[in-house]
């Protein structure tokens, strides 16, 4: 799949490209694994890489996990919007963003299970498989989450007070850097919430891109240490300085996290 890295598109090759005698045209079709558009693509790996947490903790989440000395299975917190490749688990951008908020519960002690109870409760008040990642939830995401631990015995759960604090600490810290369209969030930026790195479903299969010109963040990152100035990489990208140093800072970020 040849891949342009100033676009951040894909280009497909037909069977009528194929040689002659290749015996594409009569093999019969594989399954379809082909991943749509406009939903982004992450492996977990990446998906930890831009949450700030572990590989395993995304497929635990997705995927379920079992616990206890008799190996009960908690199921997976919601299906993804991709289908499994070979085994390994893909997500789409929106399963990223409700990933975003799971984690940021969890960083705020509130436990899986309080979780799980809220997600359910806003998957029947907003009507959205991903209820997180929706403008009524911008909206109305105090009134579900403050209903669906109501009868929570969690400790950070159960003074009404505390409630509130852990609901405006994860509020504030997921949905800054959000941008909301149609009633779904649409795009995440990122670095610091700056609007010259995004990640878009609809470009680069979601990942990392400079805002204006679509260029990967790694490959603006990769540059500066090639050309040996932010300036060179820079020019030879067609990139402001400014975004290609914010490309850099973030791709550092990732891997210091």
């Amino acid at each position: 799949m040849p891949h342009d890295p100033i676009t951040g598109h894909f280009s497909f090759l037909s069977n009528a490209h194929l040689p002659v005698g290749s015996g594409a045209m009569n093999q019969a079709p594989a399954p379809s694994t082909a991943i749509p558009f406009d939903v982004g693509s992450y492996t977990a790996a990446e998906a930890a890489r831009l949450l700030g947490t572990s590989a395993l903790n995304v497929r635990r989440w997705m995927l379920g996990y079992k616990h206890g000395s008799k190996g009960a299975f908690s199921p997976p917190l919601w299906t993804s919007q991709l289908a499994m490749i070979e085994d390994h688990l893909e997500i789409g951008f929106r399963d990223l963003i409700e990933l975003r908020f799971v984690k940021a519960f969890t960083d705020a002690g509130v436990g899986l299970l309080a979780v799980r109870n809220c997600l359910a409760y806003a998957r029947q008040y907003v009507q959205d498989d991903h209820p997180f990642s929706t403008q009524r939830f911008r909206t109305d995401g105090r009134t579900i989450f403050m209903e669906s631990t109501a009868d929570s015995q969690e400790p950070k759960l159960i003074d009404l007070k505390k409630r509130q604090f852990v609901f405006q600490t994860v509020f504030e810290r997921s949905f800054k850097d959000l941008d909301i369209e149609h009633d779904a969030v649409a795009r995440w930026r990122p670095y610091k919430g700056k609007p010259s790195i995004v990640l878009d479903p609809v470009r680069a299969f979601g990942q990392p891109i400079a805002a204006t010109s679509g260029v990967p963040t790694i490959v603006l990152s990769d540059a500066v240490k090639a050309e040996g100035s932010v300036d060179r990489a820079a020019r030879l990208y067609e990139v402001a300085p400014s975004v290609v140093r914010d490309a850099v800072n973030f791709e550092e970020g990732l891997r210091a996290a």
